[in-house]
């Protein structure tokens, strides 16, 4: 009894743990094509950029261009006129993320408030954090 209960004990702990896993991608095998239906948004391998939603990609699979520095500076502007009325680009400022070069844009209030946003390599805008001062 002893020897069975140390074989079945082990082998149902590591179904639990990869049940637990299974569900927590989305279903397997079962939900919304080749990968599932959680992570990848439930497309297939195959099919176009604009079916997998593959961002830098355009419909017939060819990467996009990146953004330029004055891109940058240029959509965080129209972002502020839209959003953030009164705020202007203040500093426009360059990183390398995985392969690409992205922006982090400071934005100056008109009572020296300032705001951060983050610009991807292919001109998407994204708010960083909520406003605030400068130290000093």
């Amino acid at each position: 009894m002893r020897r069975l209960l140390s074989i079945v004990l082990p082998a149902a702990a590591v179904v639990l743990v990869a049940g637990v896993a299974f569900a927590q991608m989305g279903g397997g095998m079962m939900g919304g094509g080749m990968m599932g239906g959680g992570m990848m948004g439930g497309g297939t391998m195959g099919g176009s950029a604009a079916q997998s939603g593959c961002p830098g990609m355009t419909s017939d699979g060819a990467p996009t261009a990146q953004i330029t520095d004055e891109k940058a500076r240029d959509l965080a502007q129209k972002y502020a006129d839209k959003y953030l009325q009164g705020f202007t680009v203040d500093k426009v400022l360059p990183f390398t993320g995985m392969h690409m070069t992205m922006y982090s844009v400071e934005l100056k209030g008109p009572k020296d408030e300032v705001r951060v946003l983050h610009i991807n390599a292919w001109g998407n805008v994204m708010p960083f954090g909520g406003p605030s001062r400068r130290a000093g």
